[in-house]
């Protein structure tokens, strides 16, 4: 064992040395290779991948010319980071947002090698997006941006070779837009991009799959506890996609959502977003595009927060509940704030979003032998559904809405049951960390070991 900790320690500060100001792919990547240490020691042959699977195959950054409404030229900058096709196209989303650089899309990219390993499905591992914020853009203006980008974007994506998807900030207008262009500058109709509308080869239960999914997963960790939803109480942190279905799914199953946020803030519910009240949500988010304090305006029972960043934690993790649900953003649950999830009685912590819990976060819920559902296997619905869009554009073919759901849950459960064998064969069960990334990772891993030095 102490020689793969001197081989791991190698690869990480060699990739520090390269890149010595990118925090968000450090932590990602010490993440992974510290968790798959015990795999590395059994088996030794896949030393050998670790220095090239921590780089990946192409970066590309271009830049975005476009005019704005009041006929000023902008400038944003445009990214795709095309990780890993070793099992697969790439295939991840584009992220539209200001605080967009490389480190935060090689962190998204490596992530989506594993979790697309664990979907069953041939997915290889990509991200990208620009710094370009389209909250407070007219149509006009977010559909000049997105023209441009895809103007450029458009030579080096396709159907066989990269398939994106969306994100933050790109949401079923934007990737309209992003079809549509892509569309004229390549004179075909393919399956280029997936998140698209449901008349132009889009897939049912695709905008709902990332929530819907992460409940899914956190089901099968309460059953191998012999536990279940219904009755409980749940906080979930965000108010986009991810956060609306995951809502929606709870209440299904019986579960009392009491909380949602935004960047302004959070609202506590204490009777609980009920259907009703998760109608007036989408519409606000959805249609206005408003703020989570209008929900609380609207409705007595609830109350808002705003944000204060002086604080050196988020009063929403001190909301008591039994199942929580992290579906903003990246670090947004740090050591302070697992502390206050442990001292709530929690069950489960399942991530919707990508990292959003920090290594300190991570270790206060593995000592408390919480149920811990990491991102890259507890939010893989959203890119599992994606796959099921390609094939079928593919197959030119459209699912029912009950056999989507159906193929989304019955790969739910097979990541669940994947990582948690995973983590019994190596001694630790229920630790879904080093389940899903040994997993997620041993499948890559012998693909590129097949594939030769490329």
């Amino acid at each position: 064992m102490a020689a793969v900790d001197a081989f791991v320690d190698k690869v990480v500060e060699e990739l520090v040395a390269r890149d010595p100001a990118q925090p968000e792919f450090r932590q990602a990547a010490e993440e992974v290779l510290d968790s798959i240490k015990p795999c590395l020691a059994k088996h030794p042959k896949y030393l050998s991948v670790l220095q090239r699977i921590v780089e990946p195959e192409r970066l590309i950054q271009f830049r975005v010319p476009w005019i704005d409404d009041q006929g000023v030229l902008q400038c944003n900058r445009g990214f795709r980071v095309q990780f890993s096709s070793a099992i697969g196209p790439y295939k991840g989303g584009l992220r539209f947002h200001p605080t967009v650089n490389q480190s935060i899309l090689k962190f998204l990219g490596f992530e989506q090698i594993f979790k697309n390993a664990l979907t069953t499905l041939p997915m290889g591992g990509g991200k990208g997006g620009a710094d370009f914020d389209p909250k407070g853009k007219s149509d006009r203006e977010v559909m000049a941006f997105c023209q441009a980008f895809m103007a450029e974007l458009s030579r080096h994506i396709g159907p066989n070779c990269d398939v994106p998807a969306g994100d933050i900030g790109v949401g079923g207008r934007e990737i309209g837009y992003l079809f549509g262009q892509y569309k004229k500058s390549r004179n075909e109709f393919s399956g280029i991009l997936t998140g698209k509308g449901l008349e132009w080869g889009g897939s049912l239960i695709r905008p709902e799959a990332t929530g819907y999914g992460a409940v899914y997963f956190c089901e099968e960790m309460l059953k191998a506890r012999n536990q279940h939803i219904a009755g409980k109480v749940a906080v979930v942190s965000g108010s986009g996609n991810v956060a609306q279905y995951t809502i929606e799914k709870l209440n299904k199953l019986g579960a009392k959502v009491v909380t949602i946020s935004d960047s302004s803030g959070f609202v506590h519910d204490a009777d609980g977003i009920t259907p009703e009240k998760h109608a007036f949500l989408l519409e606000l988010k959805n249609v206005r595009r408003g703020r989570v304090s209008e929900y609380a305006a609207k409705y007595p029972s609830a109350n808002f927060t705003p944000l204060d960043r002086c604080l050196d934690h988020n009063p929403l993790w001190k909301v008591k509940a039994d199942l929580y649900f992290p579906c903003a953003t990246q670090n947004e649950v740090n050591e302070r704030d697992a502390r206050h999830i442990v001292a709530n009685g929690a069950v489960a912590v399942t991530e919707g979003a990508n990292m959003p819990s920090t290594p300190e976060a991570i270790k206060v819920y593995q000592d408390a032998r919480l149920a811990y559902g990491l991102g890259k296997a507890a939010n893989a619905g959203g890119v599992a559904c994606s796959g099921l869009e390609m094939s079928q554009n593919s197959i030119r073919c459209a699912w029912t809405r009950e056999e989507v759901d159906a193929k989304l849950h019955a790969i739910m459960i097979e990541i669940h049951r994947n990582a948690y064998d995973t983590s019994v064969e190596y001694g630790q069960p229920g630790n879904y960390v080093l389940g899903a990334n040994i997993a997620g990772f041993t499948k890559v891993a012998e693909a590129m070991l097949a594939q030769g030095v490329v």
